[in-house]
């Protein structure tokens, strides 16, 4: 009955697992979902795709969010209101300085609230900060995978495209990267007390200095070494989630 299903994203407002595993892309999230065990597609109504499953015995939901956090937050919100506790964003990002190479993964500890809809919800002042723990759970799963990865804070950005304004507006703050939908996640998971953590795969250099456009043949984030980073990062956010489990039930 359509009572019993969220009003956006259109997912039971019961049942779901505590904890999910979010991507932009629903293509994506076929694929993780195809990773779990006993994997059914719960719903898809316009960007947003959810599966149920379990990742070694620990019952998980991985769900689309689309492009940007403006509709990115309303599937965050309603997975809250379905009873998801924990959240692992899962996604790509431009790297925003150097040492950070295409197909690394990126734990984020913050992110910068330049997102386009956390900013008409409280103050800007409020930080977007993840759960250390979430933090914590990614470095491990990322160093038991054996996967290069950093971390650092991100910068969550509303615009894809360039426009007048230059990426350098952080010059010298020693931001990680660069990406859409992460700070909306961890906002709406502090205002409800809940866990969220970021990790996103790196698909190229987005600061000004660091594109090399003669080597790379410009933005391509479907290239193979890309792909492989996607692949590594899909099973380090799920062992993430398990350890996160395990800890919260010790």
């Amino acid at each position: 009955m359509t009572q019993d299903l969220l009003p956006v994203t259109r997912i039971p407002r019961v049942g779901l697992p505590p904890r999910a595993l979010v991507v932009g892309d629903p293509a994506r999230a076929a694929a993780v979902a195809a990773l779990l065990d006993g994997a059914e597609e719960v719903s898809y109504h316009r960007e947003y795709r959810v599966f149920n499953g379990s990742w070694r015995g620990r019952p998980v939901t991985v769900a689309s969010h689309g492009v940007g956090a403006p509709g990115a937050i309303l599937l965050f919100q309603e997975l809250a209101d379905a009873g998801v506790r924990t959240f692992v964003r899962f996604g790509t990002a431009g790297a925003m300085k150097p040492g950070i190479g295409d197909g690394d993964l990126v734990i984020a500890e913050a992110a910068v609230r330049d997102d386009g809809v956390t900013q008409q919800l409280l103050p800007p002042e409020y930080p977007a900060v993840s759960a250390p723990e979430a933090v914590l759970a990614l470095q491990r799963a990322a160093r038991q995978a054996g996967v290069a990865h950093h971390r650092g804070i991100v910068w969550t950005r509303a615009a894809f495209q360039p426009g007048l304004i230059p990426l350098n507006a952080y010059d010298g703050a020693g931001l990680a990267a660069i990406e859409m939908e992460l700070s909306a996640l961890l906002v709406s998971a502090s205002l409800r007390g809940l866990v969220a953590g970021g990790v996103l795969v790196v698909d190229g250099a987005n600061a000004d200095d660091l594109v090399d456009h003669e080597a790379t043949g410009g933005y391509n984030p479907h290239r193979d070494v890309v792909a492989r980073g996607v692949e590594r990062g899909a099973v380090v956010s799920l062992e993430a989630l398990r350890l996160l489990a395990e800890e919260a039930d010790a």
